[in-house]
């Protein structure tokens, strides 16, 4: 993977060079936040806390655009979609509703999950998996799917 925040800081410096105001705003604030859990937690984050904190910032912006769409405030809804535009950037690719699916059923097959009531066992073996490549909001709605 690289050090994430080494390529954040040279994303950072491009994007004032190039003068692209809304990715250098972005890429500060996550840089922000990434400070300050290693404030918080008394030491140097890994390059897999700062792809959690950048997961946790991506889905802040994927709540506030459904929160914003569904109360019709489209303006704060694109100014976030802007802003998860850049922090997907920097995260691994997502796994398609399809991929995912196949995860799931193969992972069913593995557990011998047959009911929601397992459920629970079933995540558990399930979310190492998909752990930053896929939204967990997404998995849940397919594993409910499958199980029901």
């Amino acid at each position: 993977m690289g050090d994430l925040k080494a390529e954040l800081q040279a994303a950072l410096k491009e994007a004032m060079v190039n003068k692209d105001q809304t990715r250098r705003d972005v890429i500060r604030m996550l840089m922000s936040a990434i400070k300050q859990v290693e404030v918080d937690s008394r030491r140097e984050l890994s390059s897999n806390d700062v792809m959690d904190v950048l997961q946790k910032e991506a889905k802040k912006r994927r709540e506030s655009i459904d929160e914003a769409e569904r109360v019709g405030r489209t303006e704060l809804a694109a100014q976030e979609k802007l802003e998860l535009d850049v922090l997907e950037a920097f995260l691994p690719r997502q796994l398609s509703r399809e991929e995912i699916t196949a995860i799931v059923q193969e992972t069913i097959a593995q557990t011998g999950v047959t009911s929601a009531k397992e459920k629970g066992k079933l995540m558990g073996a399930l979310m190492p998996k998909v752990k930053g490549l896929a939204d967990g909001k997404l998995v849940n709605e397919i594993v409910q799917a499958l199980l029901s």
